[in-house]
């Protein structure tokens, strides 16, 4: 099996190495990833300039390709011309941070995921939650690699791809895996004004909160409630519910 691995904190991230070592035993594991951190870019691909290729390795050890791109560009890239036969599977991750509610319309790591799909490769986005304590990415690792050997056993259908969370926790205190909604209400977020050495105003991200209300049966629900959540997503963005309501409208040109 060919798995190409790709992610938006970089390729140099403890996430997508872990991942790579923990995704050898299902075949042969090609790296195609940012060559820089590219967090919250989304689905966005590069038409401003060429994108640059090069080889990366640690220790002397070859780990990939680094592109400076976005993690949609490594995907195109590894599918169209750097690797040459088609993969099998595509796993993007493992991103330290949840990709859950409205997130995953702001993630490149889940945009990643959703690029394989589109381009027909059965695909698979893995967060990893950040709490108080130091991000086990080692045993993230070894959980995801628990996950996809039952997702190789099955099949997705064109189209779909798999949006997987898991929480901050060691192993023996994950209760279980819930199969969840993408939670679609408001998160509590806000700006930092700040003030630079010359005297102007900017304004910072400060941060997302969780809702103060989570509902069951959603991704959020479930990490807070300490299950890994699996959420299938799809690109389809259409509303399906609310195309006969538009259709019936009189609608003048």
């Amino acid at each position: 099996m060919k798995i190409i691995l790709t992610n938006d904190d970089g390729i140099y991230s403890p996430g997508i190495l872990e991942l790579k070592e923990a995704l050898a035993p299902f075949g042969s594991v090609n790296v195609v990833a940012p060559d820089v951190q590219k967090s919250g870019v989304g689905h966005s691909i590069t038409f401003s300039h060429p994108l640059r290729v090069r080889e990366v390795y640690t220790n002397g050890d070859f780990v990939g390709y680094g592109i400076d791109g976005s993690p949609a560009d490594c995907v195109k890239l590894a599918v169209r011309e750097i690797l040459k036969e088609k993969s099998q599977l595509l796993v993007s991750g493992i991103n330290i941070g949840a990709n859950v509610g409205i997130n995953v319309l702001y993630s490149g790591t889940v945009a990643a995921a959703i690029e394989g799909a589109l381009l027909g490769i059965p695909s698979v986005a893995v967060s990893l939650e950040i709490s108080e304590s130091t991000p086990d990415v080692k045993g993230a690792a070894e959980t995801t690699k628990n996950i996809i050997d039952l997702i190789i056993k099955k099949e997705l259908p064109r189209g779909t791809l798999l949006n997987i969370n898991i929480p901050n926790i060691s192993k023996e205190k994950i209760k279980g895996v819930k199969i969840t909604n993408q939670f679609s209400g408001d998160f509590e977020e806000h700006y930092e004004k700040r003030t630079d050495p010359r005297g102007i105003a900017y304004y910072w991200l400060a941060g997302t909160g969780w809702p103060k209300e989570d509902v069951i049966g959603t991704d959020m629900h479930a990490l807070k409630e300490g299950y890994i959540s699996v959420t299938p997503l799809r690109y389809d963005l259409t509303d399906k519910t609310f195309l006969t309501e538009v259709g019936s409208w009189e609608w003048n040109t």
